[in-house]
């Protein structure tokens, strides 16, 4: 009941309630929504806090005994003092390497030592023996850990009473080796060299730009097999986006099954009863829909119930003229009116961006090693990387989207010039003892480097990419 009183209270007053109990309110919740409407100043430096609470949890453990037991190979690795002790190896692999690894290793202890030039310190022969050593599921854990601490100590954005979430699928190619070939498998590209390819995907928050759950495979594992797999994330009063490759009923069934609901595109023929709505030219309407063969012998396999259930489908007009149809679980015609469907499923385009966030300015692909080890390395760690940038950023969006009330457009950061100046500030961040001002001066520099939403643009997709593999529109980051 703190944070309804709070909302009564004059700024003047909020000030002199929380002066001196920072540390308290910095642990987040539904508080700092009501201390950011009321004195952004103060929010500012609140959720800066919660911030710096996430360096220090993170910290933690990264160096504790216990996390280098639980990912270091042998019990010998890792003993000995050296330029490239376990820390450092996290604190490297998520520098967001991109260039030469003997390159990335000069400036990383550039950064370090706060020299003005940098020096040859490690080579890259013993950065790749040290990474032997190190397991991947290293930055899984961490990844999980970042992600707890967000949605327990941000005041994170929903739609309604839901955290939108959107699963998506891609593939990305792999180092031309025989074990990437054998583990990840190869892609018969017509009149082209095979190629190994793995198939990745996302379980992603739409709204706040985190990764919930992120998977690399063999290509041989089908989308909606890995959507099965994200769905031990999911949490009651989360909503699923879903593309139209992925409707099922034993999907459906498992979203369910978890407290959660689901909205889809589907194609017209994918069902009986979606052919007849099509045809219908009904806006919405009730249906139920029954499970396949195939279905019923999935629920049997995951222990779901194969029983019947109603959806709601919906024809939704596109401004090209196109129809789409969707399904979703959201029963409630008053409460879920059929004109929030529109803006809701364009929600779902935000993983496609998070994609070529990924593949171009980040350069998922760009791996440092040729291991399948390796690969599994550099993708989690990117991604822990991306997750903590959106993290770090969220005290900044969160202004920019209230001073772009009073203006035409809405506002955000650049996404680009964030996670540019998060390299080489990992390693300062991670073994500065006082990170506040550091925090601080990258909310400046986020703030600064906005841009406007424009809705309604359309650009056609460029299948052909420039030289070096990436478009001119989707530079990479530093």
């Amino acid at each position: 009941m703190m944070y309804i009183y709070l909302a009564n209270l004059a700024t003047c007053d909020i000030f002199t309630l929380l002066a001196g109990q920072a540390e308290s309110f910095s642990r987040g919740g539904p508080l700092c929504w009501i201390v950011l409407k009321r004195c952004t100043k103060l929010a500012r430096n609140l959720l800066l806090k919660i911030c710096a609470n996430l360096i220090e949890f993170l910290k933690e453990i990264i160096f504790s005994p216990s996390f280098l037991e639980r990912h270091r190979r042998s019990p010998r690795d890792f003993v000995r003092e050296r330029l490239l002790p376990f820390h450092n190896m996290i604190f490297f692999l998520t520098n967001l390497i991109k260039g030469s690894v003997q390159d990335e290793l000069d400036y990383f202890f550039k950064a370090i030592h706060g020299k003005d030039i940098a020096e040859r310190n490690v080579t890259k022969s013993a950065f790749t023996k040290a990474r032997r050593k190190l397991r991947h599921q290293a930055f899984i854990e961490l990844g999980q850990s970042l992600i707890s601490f967000f949605y327990d100590h941000f005041p994170y954005r929903r739609w309604q009473e839901f955290r939108v979430l959107t699963i998506d699928g891609s593939t990305l190619p792999v180092p031309k080796t025989e074990e990437a070939a054998l583990h990840f498998g190869i892609w018969h590209s017509k009149g082209g060299d095979h190629c190994p390819m793995a198939r990745i995907s996302h379980l992603f928050d739409a709204l706040n730009g985190i990764t919930i759950d992120a998977l690399i495979s063999s290509k041989d594992k089908g989308e909606r097999i890995l959507a099965a797999e994200h769905m031990k994330h999911l949490s009651p009063g989360d909503l699923v986006l879903l593309d139209r490759g992925y409707p099922a009923f034993w999907l459906f069934a498992l979203i369910l099954s978890k407290g959660a609901h689901f909205c889809s595109r589907i194609q017209e023929g994918h069902w009986n009863v979606v052919q007849d709505f099509h045809r219908s030219g009904c806006r919405e309407k009730i249906v139920t829909i029954h499970p396949s063969p195939s279905s019923l012998e999935k629920c049997q396999e995951l222990h779901l119930s194969n029983a019947p259930f109603q959806v709601r489908l919906m024809r939704v007009e596109l401004e090209n003229g196109q129809t789409e149809i969707l399904v979703t679980s959201l029963m409630d015609s008053h409460r879920y009116p059929h004109e929030i469907f529109k803006d809701l499923y364009h929600l779902r385009w935000r993983a496609e961006e998070n994609y070529k966030t990924a593949k171009h300015r980040v350069q998922i692909g760009n791996f440092s090693g040729k291991t399948v080890e390796s690969i599994y390395q550099d993708f989690y760690a990117k991604t822990f990387t991306m997750n903590l940038v959106a993290a770090l950023s969220h005290p900044a969006q969160t202004l920019v989207t209230e001073n772009s009330k009073a203006k035409i457009h809405t506002y955000k950061i650049n996404e680009t010039q964030a996670l540019s100046k998060i390299k080489d500030s990992i390693v300062l961040l991670f073994n500065q003892e006082n990170i506040f001002d550091l925090l601080r001066k990258l909310f400046n520099l986020f703030i600064r480097s906005i841009e406007p939403v424009r809705p309604g643009r359309n650009y056609p997709r460029k299948h052909k990419p420039m030289g070096g593999g990436c478009y001119v529109s989707y530079k990479p980051a530093r």
